[in-house]
């Protein structure tokens, strides 16, 4: 009578190939979410400087007041997600408490700590930094990730 089975030879060779798929698989997943977390702060950035870009362009036509330092830019991240006053044709703020949200929610940079509030994982660039050396200021001009990592294309994420 024949036995079925493997051997143990049969049994360690398949344990070996299949450790050998594991080890190839493992940098194409973390490639894949490494490009995904890249996807997401393409979006996220291109979500906060639209909704920027639409504070200024209320402000210019005199839909809302400009922030406390005149800019033409939001004092702050939080102005976007919890609006502006609406001005009325005299240039008062509307009797009906109208406000401009520009945002539901502040996205967040995806490589920052999980545990940071959205708006503490950016750092900001006020209108009167240079652009070689961007810093906070009174008012909000542009954001970018705090993230010291390097992109897939080699480039900083700092400097997206």
């Amino acid at each position: 009578m024949k036995q079925r089975g493997f051997t143990l030879i049969e049994m360690l060779v398949v344990l070996a190939i299949m450790g050998m798929l594991v080890a190839m698989a493992r940098p194409v997943h973390e490639l894949v979410a490494q490009r995904q977390q890249e996807q997401a702060l393409r979006e996220a950035l291109r979500t906060v400087r639209t909704a920027l870009d639409a504070h200024r362009d209320a402000v210019l036509a005199r839909r809302i007041a400009p922030s406390p330092g005149g800019s033409v830019w939001p004092a702050s991240l939080a102005v976007l997600v919890e609006g502006a006053p609406l001005l009325d044709d005299t240039g008062q703020p509307s009797s009906d408490g109208a406000r401009l949200v520009l945002l539901r929610r502040l996205p967040r940079d995806p490589f920052a700590d999980p545990a940071l509030e959205a708006a503490q994982t950016w750092a900001l660039r006020a209108s009167t930094s240079p652009p070689g050396a961007p810093a906070a200021g009174d008012d909000v001009f542009d954001l970018r990730s705090r993230s010291e990592r390097r992109a897939l294309d080699g480039s900083a994420y700092a400097d997206w």
